[in-house]
């Protein structure tokens, strides 16, 4: 489990993070949504150790990081390194043996290619195969299926289902609801910063109704298209 208690984060006078409370707990599927600002990736960021904080982050383990996949937005990637190094160089870091790469590289990926040359969705499916490779207890997965193909995104969601069947903690980004429909046991809503609901399985088609009146309302009609 992952405990984050009375959790704030400023950038200068920018509030970003207000006194968040929130458990992940073993074995689940969290999906966080809010509009572009609202601090998921920063609430992201400081549960992998990347941002400093007020507050507390605790977990089952003394060094939460080091058991923890964190696949952000736009992964970064060092420009001479190949795919293969690059999963080499993470499960190093982890001491897990990759095992047979090439067996094991399900989204057909180029790895004899350096990284940097390769797609949006194809450094995404490079970083996400290298942080499972790894092991981990928890996953943090910043908006996972975008830049990805359908194909790609389909089997993305049978890995998350099959993460949660493994016992692993998993939070989820993304503002295609239908995936987070798909893959989330909770969906927590993010507004300037703070946590203002909390929804379970049975009402998330109620939220996603909810979130599309608030997001279009009468906007189309504003727009005057002709």
């Amino acid at each position: 489990m992952i405990r984050i208690g009375n959790l704030s984060k400023y950038y200068g006078t920018n509030h970003v993070l207000k006194n968040v409370n929130l458990n992940f707990e073993k074995g689940k599927v969290f999906g966080i949504v809010g509009e572009n600002g609202s601090g998921k990736t920063t609430l992201f960021r400081c549960i992998a150790g990347l941002e400093k904080y007020s507050g507390q982050i605790s977990s089952d383990f003394d060094k939460l990081k080091n058991h923890l996949g964190l696949l952000l937005t736009v992964p970064f990637f060092f420009s001479k390194i190949t795919g293969r190094e690059y999963i080499w160089l993470l499960c190093n870091a982890r001491k897990k043996n990759t095992g047979d790469i090439d067996e094991r590289n399900i989204f057909d990926l180029p790895l004899n290619q350096y990284a940097s040359t390769y797609s949006t969705g194809m450094k995404k499916k490079l970083a996400l195969t290298a942080i499972l490779m790894q092991e981990n207890k928890y996953f943090i997965l910043d908006e996972p299926f975008n830049g990805v193909d359908i194909q790609s995104n389909i089997l993305i969601t049978d890995i998350i289902h099959k993460l949660k069947d493994l016992g692993k903690t998993v939070m989820i980004s993304s503002h295609i609801f239908s995936t987070l429909s798909d893959t989330c046991d909770e969906i927590h809503l993010l507004k300037d910063g703070e946590f203002i609901k909390k929804v379970f399985k049975e009402d998330f088609s109620k939220l996603e109704t909810e979130m599309k009146e608030i997001t279009v309302g009468n906007k189309i009609e504003k727009l005057g298209l002709k």
